[in-house]
């Protein structure tokens, strides 16, 4: 088993190392991006550096400060009314808020970066681009909340939503009329992980130009896996998940290359207000410059607990992009360069053999989130997606025996361990007396 895994990972990798050279172009394809752009472009840093350097320059501190400020004020001083120095006010702009954006931009090989109060808020935010009488076509199979949003908060608001799988290219394009103004993707998708082709949806997509194709890269972060290089117009994220990393931020971040779209979206966040806190920009601007190291554990552990559930008699199926079973491998050692700890299994049995593996486990803590160094269990017909209709929970499969995992930075060897003992609780082995 530990010679397959090695293998893998190693194969993996060398996949990764290829694509990630032609998926991480370097900021110099951004011109004319701020100060922070400017140097990356310059020097020709590569992800892990840009992580640490973009925006975060001590000489726009008087200070010099190597670590950037927490700017808590509200409000700044003007020499003269209406004459600022850059910020007047902190819903419109503060100088925490541009050391992350800047850097997060430079993560996604985007001109633009804009944060928000949430996930959520970002999404909000984006329909906001539409008017009434407009038709959002979103994936069938995402986020609990999205899939709420859409169906109970802005289809009020006379927005037409049709779900799609847009995993089948030729189901998106019969989908789209001529009042289609957004398409709404997530990839790899939440909770049953399937992957979609960026670059196909993408060419599908602008053969009309007025319609605008968003990508969710939450399970995904900029660090495997870059949608505007194939072809998005928005890459947005929850970045309360692996862009932050450490469970102690809600935000939503949003990049763009077009300025027009850009401007249009500053105005919606200066208009709306869903920002995130300054101490909120600090801890996800600091959760970034380890985002690299993070994401080649998340994906080392993850090989191991998927290849392990994978061979365990308790387990119908395993759903992990990494793995050659996965129906589109393919696809995602070609779209993306390496997979996270986001995994999703079929447990055999019924709903009573899932809440024993559940209650069994010890290090993985039952919890909704994911993209945490901590690791973390659900399960999604009940929490993160139990406001999905029941109906569109069996279509999509999401079972009351299915389980997602999002597995943290721990040690593997006590992740396998916990997940044997607990996966042993819900099928003791025959012979075995409880």
């Amino acid at each position: 088993m530990w010679s397959i895994y090695s293998y893998q990972v190693s194969t993996l990798s060398q996949v990764s190392a290829t694509s990630r050279a032609n998926l991480r172009p370097e900021v110099t394809q951004t011109p004319g991006w701020l100060s922070g752009a400017s140097m990356a472009a310059s020097s020709g840093l590569h992800f892990a550096t840009q992580a640490i350097h973009v925006g975060q320059e001590p000489e726009q501190w008087t200070s010099r400060a190597v670590v950037p400020l927490i700017s808590l004020s509200t409000t700044f001083k003007q020499a003269a009314p209406g004459q600022h120095s850059g910020f007047e006010y902190s819903r419109s702009g503060n100088p925490t808020r541009n050391c992350l954006e800047k850097a997060v931009a430079a993560l996604d090989g985007a001109k633009y970066c804009l944060a928000f109060a949430s996930g959520l808020a970002a999404t909000v935010t984006i329909t906001h681009l539409l008017k009434a009488g407009d038709q959002i076509i979103c994936m069938d199979d995402v986020y609990g909340g999205t899939n709420r949003y859409f169906r109970q908060v802005a289809s009020e608001f006379g927005l037409k939503i049709s779900f799609v799988d847009c995993s089948k290219i030729k189901l998106l394009e019969a989908a789209i009329t001529p009042e289609t103004k957004l398409v709404w993707i997530e990839t790899p998708t939440n909770p049953v992980l399937k992957m979609i082709d960026i670059e196909a949806c993408a060419h599908i997509v602008h053969k009309r130009g007025d319609i605008i194709l968003v990508v969710d890269n939450t399970f995904m972060s900029p660090y495997f896996q870059r949608p505007l290089a194939l072809g998005a117009d928005i890459c947005m994220c929850s970045a309360t998940k692996y862009m932050n990393g450490h469970s102690d931020v809600v935000m939503g971040l949003v990049s763009v290359n077009c300025e027009r779209l850009h401007n249009r979206l500053r105005f919606l966040q200066n208009s709306l207000g869903a920002v995130p806190s300054p101490l909120d920009c600090y801890l996800c601007n600091r959760g970034l410059k380890t985002l690299h190291v993070r994401m080649e554990k998340h994906f080392k552990n993850g090989m191991a607990v998927a290849q392990f559930l994978e061979s365990n008699p308790g387990v119908e199926k395993v759903i992990y992009p990494g793995l050659p079973s996965h129906p589109q491998h393919e696809l995602a050692k070609r779209q993306c360069t390496g997979c996270t700890g986001m995994i999703t299994f079929y447990i055999k049995g019924t709903l009573q053999h899932a809440e024993i593996f559940l209650k069994n486990l010890k290090l993985f803590t039952l919890a909704e989130s994911l993209g945490g160094f901590e690791s973390l269990v659900e399960l999604p017909a009940i929490m993160t997606h139990a406001s999905v209709p029941k109906n569109d929970r069996d279509v999509l499969g999401i079972s009351d025996t299915l389980i997602r995992l999002s597995v943290g930075l721990e040690d593997e060897k006590d992740l396998l361990e916990d997940l044997d003992q607990a996966l042993k609780a819900a099928h003791p082995p025959s012979g075995s007396h409880n």
